[in-house]
């Protein structure tokens, strides 16, 4: 007699030994014990979950000789032939390989007839979604108003392909990805029936191999039990799975942090030589990555990884020190580059290259950080202050702050520091303000604001009895206007309200605007441009908001 495998031999025949789908299986047995049971049901879910499976037991409880029951009996003589698959009247259909329209007329002319000696007649289906749109569109009538005897069982792991005409016709049950624990539980329980010595560090593995199917879990503890020759040793199952060890991940990921390329490199060519595939370890990194900013995020981490708590302990205490946006751009670059480590024709280079991009990521500032800091810079620039690199990345290295040694008042924030052409202020000791031009400055705004910008950088640089002396700053532009008579009429007029006597404003040109040679301006604006492109706040925002410069405005 040939050998049953595991995932045979070990297959659910009642509702109650089918893994972690208690969701579905509870259901059918209400529905059974109600006699409201749907005649089309469509099971859906991942690969090994238990979808024909289910589909085999209710086929049983339906045709059980004590039933309809929620819990077949297994030994009459209906249930034995479903065991076996030998039965009369259950029939079981490919649909990837029987899914033409002729096979669903052949389905239609049968199922006029009665079983032969069962109360259902019932089709299970699988992979209904290969069935051709002319093989749907067949079915339509017939598993809408089927006759009484017949039960429709449909079973897909991709119900989008799906027409939405058959999906409205059929009760839907949607099975989910088993975790890692229960495998680990029914492998466990398995391995004590079979005799097998296993440890638990072995069974965790296939587990996580397995990625949520009961029949891979299976399969792959049969491939195990195969090439070991007594106790089952954790060294020889990884050889035979041919699996990238957790721990040679970990150290990938400690040294990518740490920004050993060396070590980085070791690590990928003993992978490559030992014969793993590069692509598993570039997803085994992948996950780990993601596995530690789950971390980071979330405070109930534990419930979002499926993997044995010592596993968890070990990522968290890698996670401290690292910051959440530093491992999302270390994500960012590894889901981008993904495509080349697939269908590269040198896997391990690429992977070097890639892992060498990694190591020019620096930990980029948090963006209100960020923001923060270059808006400090853009208050330096409209005052005039002397804008020294070196000191403001200092300020923000140690503090988190920038480094201001002044205070600025409102008026310095928006007046550029300039060297009077005609003479120091000379302030009249009558005038009862400290700042009579601020106070004729809120006037025009308020009056006349079409007016106004064009003295924003303006300076009170004389006042001496009748005479009020300005500077405009700025273009050639904002100084021909207000040479206007009429504007300096209204200045005159402003001025003379506010001192309480006849006043004369004289206009003079501001050295920032025609005192300076044209080519010199230009160098020092081209000084500065070089400056900010240099300066490390205005490169991380480049990086962090993946843009580009488009231009600096430096007035």
């Amino acid at each position: 007699m040939s050998y049953l495998v595991l995932a045979r031999k070990y297959r659910p025949q009642i509702f109650d030994g089918v893994v972690a789908q208690t969701h579905v299986t509870q259901t059918l047995k209400n529905a059974i014990s109600s006699k409201r049971l749907a005649h089309a049901i469509l099971f859906t879910g991942p690969r090994g979950t238990g979808k024909t499976t289910i589909a085999r037991i209710l086929a049983k409880a339906m045709n059980c000789k004590t039933g309809p029951a929620p819990v077949p009996c297994n030994s009459c003589r209906s249930c034995s032939e479903i065991t076996s698959g030998s039965a009369a009247d259950v029939f079981e259909i490919d649909g990837a390989s029987n899914n033409g329209v002729e096979q669903v007329r052949d389905i239609r002319d049968n199922i006029k007839y009665m079983p032969a000696h069962s109360t259902y007649k019932i089709y299970i289906i699988d992979e209904v979604h290969m069935l051709s749109t002319a093989a749907f569109n067949a079915l339509l009538k017939t598993l809408e108003e089927p006759p009484a005897h017949v039960i429709f069982l449909f079973a897909t792991t991709e119900p989008r392909k799906i027409p939405i005409t058959i999906l409205s016709r059929c009760q839907r049950y949607d099975l989910k990805r088993i975790e890692a624990s229960d495998i680990i539980q029914h492998l466990i329980s398995i391995c004590q029936k079979e005799g097998m010595d296993i440890d638990h560090e072995s069974v965790d593995l296939i587990a996580r191999e397995a990625d949520g199917s009961m029949r891979d879990a299976l399969s792959l503890l049969d491939q195990v039990t195969t090439g070991a020759s007594g106790a089952i040793i954790h060294s020889e199952i990884m050889d035979v799975l041919g699996v990238v060890d957790g721990v040679v991940v970990h150290e990938l990921a400690q040294a990518t942090f740490q920004g050993d390329a060396p070590r980085i490199l070791k690590i990928i060519d003993t992978v490559y030589r030992h014969g793993h595939s590069i692509a598993d370890l570039y997803t085994r990194l992948m996950e780990h990555f993601r596995n530690l900013l789950v971390i980071k995020l979330s405070p109930d981490s534990d419930t979002l990884m499926d993997m044995p708590s010592q596993e968890i302990d070990t990522l968290k205490k890698q996670a401290q020190g690292v910051s959440p946006l530093h491992l999302n751009q270390v994500l960012e670059v590894l889901f981008r580059e993904e495509p080349t480590i697939k269908w590269s024709s040198r896997p391990q280079m690429a992977f070097e290259v890639v892992m060498i991009k990694l190591l020019n990521i620096r930990p980029a500032l948090p963006i209100h950080d960020l923001i923060e800091k270059l808006d400090v810079i853009q208050k330096q620039l409209a005052s005039g202050q002397d804008f020294s690199l070196s000191e403001t990345q200092k300020g923000f290295e140690t503090s988190g702050k920038p480094s201001v040694t002044k205070p600025l008042t409102d008026r310095q924030e928006h007046t550029p520091s300039a060297k009077p052409s005609v003479s120091e202020p000379v302030l009249s000791e009558s005038s009862g303000e400290s700042d009579p031009w601020q106070a004729i400055l809120d006037v025009i705004s308020e009056r006349y604001p079409s007016l106004a910008p064009n003295l924003t950088h303006s300076r009170l640089v004389k006042l001496s009895g009748n005479t009020l002396e300005i500077e405009v700053n700025g273009s050639d532009f904002n100084y021909k206007r207000m040479r206007r008579k009429e504007n300096i009429k209204i200045l005159e007029q402003i001025s003379g309200s506010f001192f309480g006597r006849q006043m004369r404003v004289v206009i003079h040109p501001g050295t920032n605007m025609n005192g300076q040679p044209k080519r010199e301006r230009i160098d020092t604006a081209n000084r500065l441009k070089n400056d900010l492109l240099q300066h490390p706040l205005v490169a991380d925002a480049i990086e962090i908001f993946n843009g580009k410069l488009v231009d600096i405005k430096t007035s």
